[in-house]
């Protein structure tokens, strides 16, 4: 029987590779006697335009109320940020509820009155019912420098509302942003929807290279790499700027945060490795508007051209005046017309000196750190209006204050972490032409 099956398979071959155009003929002639055969019997059937007509009428009963059974309830979900004048029942409005059991609840948690009612800031998102009741509240905060976040949920159940407290580590994530300057620093970031905690640190990392206070010019553009704190997907607060990038009058500047395993702490060094912090601060007031250098000037108070020894910056009473270096408190009071000032003594014989204070928060002898808050701005002494006199002296001698910050000296990347510290700056500068075409991406 097999050698059978081998024969016949073997002449077929033979047919088909002998006449294969006349066997595709034939299976071609077969397909459309077939296809005549159903067409023919398709039109053996009567005309549908002739068949007869018969109309059916029935009631239909049509139920459209929506199902909301015990085994499907409607949950409405909502989500807000509490405001500092919220009462429990504000906020529960404005999250689409209206509870009473669940305000009186708010009222009485001391949670609730510590860390949402009255405070601004926080998320907080609530699922309700049909009948605008609480099934669930749920808010989360953390504080600074903790790489925890709390999470206070409240709950009905059977017995009523419960609450329950929760700790979970925070998410750190990236962030990538760029701005340009049209009139401030601040209107360009939140222009670019980068938070002010940002802006700050941008303005204290370049503090020793920029004086932002007058070298900043229109079309200064500035690139961003900063950490996002989040809780549950949810951004809590921002974290430490990881490198940052301020084109100013033509000049690039770079920062790449980098901790040497030398060094006690981090720090903000340059692509070469020299730290960005600086002996001394361009200036002891974060943000402000400089109205007279040091130079000649005419005294608005003793009308006569005199030398100004000093830099005068123009700021709102009890704004907040920071020591432009590590030293020591000399003197701290009242001396003619400096009104309130203090005088700090740094390595050196350097002496910086702050003037027309309305507060002082400081002591004689006390030792203050860079950056350190030693009183507010204020109208005392010899002064037309608030603002703050700063003066930079060097065994007695007066100097311009803006150039010693520039000259003061800075540390470098130790020998054993350049290989490591090159590693992480190619990284970084990477992240940095990313966070660059943010900004060319929004104007396009």
């Amino acid at each position: 029987m097999q050698q059978h099956l081998n024969s016949l398979a073997l002449r077929l071959h033979t047919v088909w590779t002998t006449h294969p155009r006349r066997i595709m003929a034939g299976v071609a002639v077969a397909l459309s006697v077939m296809g005549g055969g159903a067409f023919a019997v398709a039109n053996l059937g009567p005309d549908a335009s002739h068949l007869p007509l018969r109309e059916v009428l029935e009631n239909v009963s049509l139920n459209l109320t929506p199902r909301n059974d015990s085994q499907t309830p409607m949950v409405l979900f909502r989500a807000d940020v509490t405001r500092s004048n919220d009462t429990a029942e504000s906020l529960l409005n404005r999250l689409g509820l209206s509870d009473e059991e669940a305000a009186s609840f708010l009222r009485n948690s001391p949670l609730a009155r510590q860390q949402l009612l009255g405070r601004a800031g926080r998320w907080v998102s609530v699922e309700g019912d049909a009948s605008r009741r609480l099934r669930r509240l749920t808010a989360r905060w953390s504080t600074d420098k903790s790489d925890q976040f709390t999470r206070w949920v409240v709950e009905r159940n059977a017995d009523g509302l419960t609450q329950r407290v929760e700790t979970a580590p925070l998410n750190v994530s990236t962030r990538l942003a760029s701005g340009a300057i049209q009139t401030s620093l601040f209107a360009a970031t939140d222009d670019a929807n980068i938070p002010d905690s940002v802006a700050n640190q941008l303005a204290n990392i370049f503090a020793g290279d920029i004086d932002f206070h007058r070298a900043l010019r229109k079309g200064d553009r500035f690139s961003v790499v900063y950490e996002s704190l989040e809780a549950d997907g949810e951004t809590l607060r921002t974290g430490r700027v990881l490198s940052a990038e301020f084109v100013n009058n033509g000049k690039t500047h770079q920062a790449i945060w980098f901790k040497d395993p030398q060094a006690t702490e981090g720090g903000y060094f340059s692509p070469e490795g020299v730290s960005l912090r600086r002996a001394y601060l361009a200036s002891p007031l974060t943000f402000s508007r400089m109205t007279s250098g040091f130079k000649m000037r005419f005294h608005p108070i003793l009308q006569t051209w005199r030398a100004h020894l000093g830099v005068d910056y123009a700021a709102a009473t009890g704004t907040a005046v920071h020591s432009v270096g590590q030293g020591m408190v000399d003197f701290a009071g009242v001396q003619g017309g400096f009104g309130n000032v203090v005088f700090v003594k740094h390595a050196n014989g350097h002496t910086t000196v702050y003037a027309h204070l309305s507060r002082i928060l400081v002591k004689r002898g006390q030792s203050v750190a860079q950056g350190q808050t030693l009183g507010e701005v204020g109208a005392t002494g010899w002064a037309t209006g608030p603002h703050l006199h700063f003066e930079f002296r060097v065994n007695g001698q007066h100097q311009d204050p803006l150039t010693m910050a520039r000259q003061s000296v800075a540390t470098e990347v130790s020998a054993s972490a350049r290989e490591a510290f090159k590693r992480h700056v190619a990284s970084s500068k990477l992240e940095l032409t990313a966070a660059a075409s943010v900004q060319q991406s929004r104007a396009e």
